[in-house]
């Protein structure tokens, strides 16, 4: 009977015929056989390896990603910072109103010296009513009347800035009443004393937290009646917008600064795309209402508010990019990081990578393998990082009272360019461990 079926009887031979032994399956053959050819069935393969390559070295993995897992958190942190700041400064601009020209006086000059703005008395009310009639694309307008003056009411007093204003210079500027109301027309043609407040000035002339609507303070011995409280706005980069008292612009004119001359006009243009062709035709019809003379300098000034909050955003968008840029360099480092880790692994697993080629294993299984593990290392470090770093931008503001502003765009390609720098990086070490010859391999202790 035979070894390979013992219940069988065993065929009768020829007598010149020699027995055929069964020719057993080779074991490192099928192991070979088995091993998948295409990309897809090679990473079926390395992935539950590159697993457990991992799982055996939990503590090294962990330190390896480090770097991956800063540096995906320092640029979502830094990016919500630049744009939080952008945000704010956006919104302190806007405070300015939206789509808004002034105009203001120009400099006068004495033989070689030449004053500050607004030492020419060049604008008058003539010249706003004219440009409200007659200049295409103004919405509203408003003469200003300014200067500082001394607030005071009972014991209280509060140096600041009044203004006379038309009605139209609460929709200019964008300004919005908290308490009360803001003076219309008919208070304004008929010249009465009344007063709208800005927070600061509320603030000091009101320290016990009355209600200022219906106070009567005195301005230069004038009593106004207090009408509204404007709402707060902040400081614009220049100066505190609510450090204000708005009155109408006849009172001021005739009550209290009694000048012809205005010290600027507040002009909304219709459409942010016309803000240029505005300012082009107020400048030539301002021009020929003074008779300048070809080659003579304006006598006035007209800013653009569009270009201050355009300058403040590039500014914002710059100081961003340079935090994001930064905090990228940690993504470089930690990738160096799995490249290191990577070329030790290959040293320790060389006997490893020997048998596995010695039972059918090409240089391709090897390089995928290796590729796989470190592209898990940072693709598990991207993951950890973008969990952290949404976390600290969502705490940064309540911790240190900083505005952040998450940017799903930066946590993307924080998250994609941690993936490439472990494809970047661990492919070194990946072709090094497939270029292995297998004999020299397997002698390696």
């Amino acid at each position: 009977m035979s070894i390979l079926s013992p219940t069988r009887p065993t065929p009768a031979m020829a007598p010149d015929e020699s027995p055929t032994l069964p020719i057993e399956p080779d074991a490192f053959a099928l192991l070979a056989a088995e091993l998948p050819h295409g990309r897809g069935g090679r990473l079926a393969v390395s992935l539950p390896s590159a697993v457990e390559a991992l799982r055996a070295n939990k503590g090294r993995a962990v330190l390896t990603t480090l770097g991956i897992i800063i540096g995906v958190a320092a640029v979502i942190v830094m990016v919500a910072l630049g744009q939080g700041a952008s945000a704010q400064v956006s919104a302190r601009f806007q405070g300015l109103g939206t789509n808004v020209l002034t105009i203001s006086p120009g400099s006068s000059q004495s033989g070689g010296v030449r004053g500050g703005a607004g030492t020419v008395t060049s604008l008058t009310e003539a010249d706003a009513k004219a440009i409200a009639e007659e200049v295409p694309g103004v919405a509203a307008l408003s003469p200003v009347v300014s200067g500082n003056a001394q607030v005071i009411i009972g014991n209280q007093n509060w140096q600041t800035r009044i203004q006379g204003v038309a009605p139209e210079y609460q929709q200019i500027q964008n300004w919005q009443v908290a308490q009360g109301g803001f003076f219309s027309d008919e208070e304004n043609a008929a010249a009465r004393s009344v007063a709208v407040l800005g927070q600061t000035v509320v603030k000091n002339l009101f320290p016990s937290g009355q209600d200022p609507v219906g106070q009567l303070i005195r301005v230069r011995n004038v009593p106004f009646s207090v009408v509204g409280v404007l709402a707060a706005k902040g400081s614009n980069g220049f100066q505190d917008q609510d450090d204000v008292v708005l009155i109408p612009f006849e009172t001021g004119q005739i009550r209290l600064f009694g000048a012809s001359a205005l010290n600027s006009i507040s002009v909304q243009v219709t459409a942010a795309d016309q803000m240029t062709p505005v300012t082009q035709r107020l400048t030539q019809f301002l021009r020929q209402r003074h008779r300048l003379q070809t080659g003579q300098g304006d006598d006035f000034t007209v800013r653009n508010s569009a270009d201050i909050v355009n300058t403040a955003q590039g500014v914002a968008q710059t100081l961003t990019m340079l935090l994001g840029g930064v905090a990228a360099v940690s993504l470089i480092v930690g990738g160096i990081g799995i490249m290191n880790i990577m070329l030790v692994s290959v040293t320790e697993r060389t006997r490893e990578i020997g048998i596995r080629m010695a039972i059918g294993a090409r240089p391709g299984h090897v390089l995928t393998q290796f590729l796989v593990e470190a592209v898990l290392l940072s693709v598990l470090g991207g993951l950890i990082g973008v969990a952290i770093g949404v976390g600290a931008a969502i705490g940064v503001p309540q911790l240190a009272g900083w505005p952040t502003a998450i940017s799903y765009e930066a946590i993307g390609i924080a998250f994609g360019f941690a993936a490439l720098v472990g494809v970047f990086f661990g492919y070194y070490p990946a072709r090094k461990a497939s270029q292995l010859n297998p004999i020299d391999a397997l002698r390696s202790d």
